[in-house]
């Protein structure tokens, strides 16, 4: 008896198991798999998928979404954040990284926002270096002090109050990949108009 008890319960606990997984994994994999890509958005380079797993690392995606709301859910496209994300938009992210909270900015459009590389790298290193006010924390341990630059290098440009003494401060490959991955994340192309009104159906359902 204590057995069959024991096997029924087991059971039980796979079947919630299965369920979570079909309810979360397999039904939104199942819709996504329907989805055609749009011909602008293009698939991520080795370099920009290091970076990514850069940004998951350092914890980016608890301060920064990746999704802009549709109107009347938020000011989005009053802050120039773009036109409001559809589900093609992630068919390359594996795992989409929407985010929870904005800490800081939506990040969905920053490399059609920001497309320079040094700001991105001062932005890293120091943040109050190119945004007063900033309450992002300095990334230091991306970058690498040296005497001198080395080939193919290129040290930051910093104020004398930061620079160190007798030294440069240059991007490690780290830094440069998740920079490459921020540059990467422009969806500012166009969708058609249907998917973009039948996600907004959906999410004021």
């Amino acid at each position: 008896m204590m057995f069959i008890r024991s096997f029924v319960f087991f059971l039980g606990v796979l079947a919630a198991f299965a369920l979570g997984w079909i309810g979360i994994v397999g039904v939104p994999d199942m819709m996504l798999a329907r989805i055609e890509a749009p011909p602008e958005l293009k698939r991520y380079t080795a370099e920009q998928l290091y970076g990514r797993s850069i940004y998951v690392r350092e914890g980016c995606l608890y301060c920064h979404s990746q999704q802009v709301r549709p109107e009347g859910f938020g000011a989005d496209q009053a802050r120039f954040w773009g036109r409001p994300s559809v589900p093609a938009d992630y068919l390359y992210d594996k795992p989409h990284l929407l985010g929870t909270m904005r800490t800081g900015p939506d990040l969905f459009n920053i490399g059609a926002r920001q497309t320079s590389e040094e700001w991105h790298l001062l932005h890293l290193y120091n943040p109050r270096l190119v945004t007063k006010g900033s309450i992002m924390p300095p990334h230091p341990w991306l970058f690498e002090e040296k005497p001198t630059a080395g080939p193919g290098e290129e040290a930051l440009v910093l104020p004398d109050s930061l620079a160190p003494a007798r030294k440069v401060v240059v991007p490690t490959a780290e830094a440069k990949a998740l920079v490459a991955y921020l540059l990467s994340l422009n969806h500012t192309y166009p969708v058609s108009q249907g998917a973009a009104s039948d996600d907004t159906a959906k999410t004021r359902r």
